[in-house]
């Protein structure tokens, strides 16, 4: 399928100002849209996903320009790490400012804000904000400046990294989708952070900590108890309706072995002869293609028939973190 049009476009920001619900393609992963500064349509998000109400959700913006609508304070960190990362996969939480609904931010004084670099993303959001064709206001004087995004998904569910995800996931509970073909990144972006001095990584992504560090001129601390909730940071997540177990690559062979009937594998290494039947995804040796298929081929593995989806897990090198967080996230049920 083509990029949606410009109507599509125009057809998908009035959806958002009338409190409708759009799909749309970031770069990371398919985001569920809905006018950040409508509780009512937030709380449609919240309904369709399944989400806890206290779960904040993360506020899509045009650019760093729209940093001061939503924050009341703007450390020179955080600009730093917008203009070196905006538009791009990464999520800045600051100090929310006067106005901002609970509903996106689960109650709490920060706020989460995020510029995506899809091209899709980034049309929805100029016509949405008004940028192309419109003023930016409705009757009431509202602003139109931001779409509140979580995973276009089930809370709790494998993100969706293509239309077809969404459409199977969440079905006729979204008013539009727009189709942007596969997400680039695939994985979620990373958040970092900014409301309490230095920066604190709170969920890794493709922008790395070693990235953070280069801009920001000190390397970020890990999350601490007094850290703000964030989106996708719960021990269990990002999780298939199947069992998942991650196994270390030393006990592989045993576990493979004594999961016969395991029948989904995702793994590093090629599928050993003797069972055709088994369903075996090989992976990229390259931790930024493992991201980048790692929940397409989770969805492929869920959707057949099997007991127990086996994982192998990746290496601890640097790059790996993202993924090893959503793989280990993705089996904490089991």
């Amino acid at each position: 399928m083509g990029a949606p049009s410009s109507a599509d476009i125009a057809r998908a920001a009035r959806i958002l100002r009338s409190g409708g619900l759009v799909a749309f393609p970031t770069e990371t992963v398919y985001g569920l849209g809905a006018d950040a500064r409508n509780p009512a349509a937030v709380a449609r998000i919240f309904a369709a996903k399944g989400r806890p109400q206290d779960h904040p959700v993360i506020v899509h913006v045009p650019d760093l320009g729209y940093l001061a609508r939503w924050a009341r304070e703007v450390p020179d960190t955080a600009l730093a790490l917008a203009r070196a990362f905006w538009p791009g996969p990464l999520t800045l939480i600051l100090k929310r400012a006067s106005g901002v609904p609970d509903a996106v931010t689960g109650g709490q004084d920060t706020v989460g804000l995020r510029a995506p670099a899809h091209p899709v993303a980034q049309a929805l959001l100029a016509a949405f904000v008004g940028e192309e064709g419109g003023h930016g206001f409705d009757s009431a004087g509202r602003r139109f400046d931001g779409v509140a995004a979580p995973s276009a998904n089930k809370f709790g569910r494998i993100s969706p990294t293509t239309a077809e995800h969404v459409r199977a996931d969440l079905g006729g509970e979204v008013d539009m989708i727009l189709d942007g073909g596969a997400c680039e990144v695939g994985i979620e972006s990373t958040i970092v952070d900014c409301s309490r001095g230095e920066p604190v990584l709170l969920r890794p992504g493709r922008i790395t900590a070693a990235d953070i560090a280069r801009v920001a001129g000190v390397a970020p601390r890990a999350a601490d108890r007094e850290a703000p909730r964030a989106p996708g940071v719960l021990e269990s997540h990002y999780a298939p309706r199947h069992p998942m177990r991650l196994i270390a690559a030393g006990d592989w062979e045993r576990s493979l072995a004594a999961a016969a009937r395991a029948r989904a594998v995702l793994a590093l290494r090629a599928q050993p002869p003797g069972d055709a039947s088994l369903r075996w995804i090989v992976m990229p040796a390259d931790p930024a293609r493992y991201g980048h298929d790692l929940y397409a081929s989770l969805h492929a593995l869920d959707d057949c028939d099997c007991k127990v989806i086996l994982v192998e897990a990746p290496p601890e090198g640097p790059g790996w973190e993202a993924v090893r967080d959503r793989l280990s996230r993705a089996a904490a049920k089991d």
